[in-house]
């Protein structure tokens, strides 16, 4: 399966989301390559400070930001059970390229009111992405999400009924997410209890049902 964490808008945690996945799956023991198709190289500067750390080897990361992605992601789906690929912002030809390879495509968003969400030339990249791969699976995942908020449960009451829809599992505010980063590690190996920890294994496990 190839999953792809897209979003024109920039900071909604694509790179976070796209580390704990990718992270996640290889904690339960599959194979897992994750490509970093963001021009910024978050995910490799990760995966760098990670090995500046001496810290074992979790999956691959491979950088890919170019928009012949659609032609070369499915190549290294031979040597993994699944490929996570970070999208770029505002890179209408990097998105289209990620769109079409991609099986499952997560759109983060933050609490906010729905038209900063996902601007409509993604929806409309989506949408056109549709009729290449009408099989494409779509969903909103939420985001940096202040559980009790008010703003918060009436983004997840709208997106209830919203084309795509939105993933059940949410993401807090947590700053486990920000500390753990900065030395090339994920929430899970800080504190495999915690609650961010909890959150990333339930997303991961509601993203793997998606498989087609």
């Amino acid at each position: 399966m190839i999953v792809a964490l897209l979003n024109q808008k920039g900071g909604v945690g694509k790179t976070t989301l796209a580390l704990h996945l990718a992270g996640q799956w290889a904690a339960e023991g599959r194979r897992v390559t994750l490509i970093d198709a963001d021009p910024q190289g978050s995910a490799l500067d990760w995966s760098q400070q990670r090995s500046r750390e001496a810290l074992p080897r979790l999956f691959g990361v491979v950088g890919l930001a170019r928009d012949t992605l659609h032609r070369e992601a499915p190549e290294l789906t031979r040597d993994a059970d699944h490929v996570v690929i970070d999208g770029p912002p505002r890179v209408a030809g990097l998105m289209r390229s990620a769109l079409l390879a991609a099986d499952v495509v997560l759109i983060p968003v933050q609490p906010s009111p729905l038209d900063g969400w996902a601007s409509a030339e993604m929806l409309a990249l989506l949408a056109e992405a549709c009729i290449y791969r009408p099989q494409l699976i779509a969903r909103f995942v939420l985001n940096r999400c202040g559980a009790r908020t008010v703003i918060a449960r009436v983004t997840a009451e709208t997106l209830v009924d919203h084309d795509p829809p939105l993933l059940p599992a949410t993401i807090g505010q947590r700053v486990a997410f920000a500390d753990t980063a900065q030395s090339g590690r994920l929430v899970f190996e800080a504190d495999h209890d915690s609650m961010a920890a909890r959150e990333i294994a339930a997303f991961a496990a509601d993203v793997g049902r998606l498989a087609p």
